[in-house]
């Protein structure tokens, strides 16, 4: 079962998410939210799989929320799917430096919704990844010097081109057949990859890569 919090301002986003989510077996909202933080105290009283977060919300806005979130070790397991709207795309790679496993448009479909929550909960894929992919592109162009850091000489030159990969947007299964490995093998590699760098889930991973300047924006289509 995959617990959800809804952390969203308005009492008919939430009873509309909390409606379509309530027909699945596997997913139960446990909690609701109306600002950033009810969020947080939400998510340490009920420890949910997965929170929906509002960006725009009274007190505390869903990016802080999600920063507090990611940051407190007590809630390791907790993922945040941030949502957003194309007219405030300034705040998506603010929320996945924040901690956010990925974004959601609110105009999302409710399958999409439902299969966006059911991966990030696995925490072994980005979410949208055709969305993920230009957005982080676009934003990545900000960074105007590329810091590889140390921790990077810590990945062998298979992880590092995993790593790129993965930036790319590529599912395990992709990866796999792209490099001719198995699925799980791919699973093994970007697990130890996450756990060398630190990182808590592949969209910190893809920050990181595009910050180390590993890949560029369109790399992946011209390779």
């Amino acid at each position: 079962m995959i617990r959800l919090l809804l952390a969203d301002d308005q009492t008919l986003v939430r009873a509309g998410f909390r409606s379509i989510l309530g027909d699945e077996d596997d997913l139960d909202v446990v909690a609701e939210a109306a600002t950033g933080e009810q969020a947080v105290r939400g998510a340490r009283e009920h420890r949910p799989d997965v929170v929906l977060m509002d960006i725009r919300m009274p007190d505390l806005d869903g990016l802080e929320a999600t920063r507090r979130i990611a940051a407190d070790p007590a809630l390791a397991g907790v993922r945040v799917i941030i949502l957003t709207t194309f007219d405030l795309d300034d705040y998506v790679y603010g929320a996945l430096r924040a901690g956010a496993s990925g974004f959601l448009v609110k105009d999302t479909e409710p399958a999409e919704l439902i299969h966006a929550i059911r991966v990030v909960a696995r925490g072994d894929a980005l979410i949208a990844p055709s969305i993920t992919r230009r957005l982080i592109a676009e934003f990545a162009g900000r960074v105007q010097r590329p810091d590889p850091g140390p921790r990077l000489n810590a990945l062998t030159e298979r992880e590092r081109e995993v790593m790129t990969l993965v930036a790319g947007g590529l599912s395990n299964d992709e990866i796999a057949a792209r490099l001719v490995l198995s699925p799980a093998t791919a699973k093994t590699h970007v697990s130890r990859i996450m756990t060398k760098l630190g990182v808590r889930d592949r969209a910190q991973l893809v920050i990181m890569a595009y910050e180390a300047g590993m890949i560029t924006p369109g790399w992946l289509s011209g390779s």
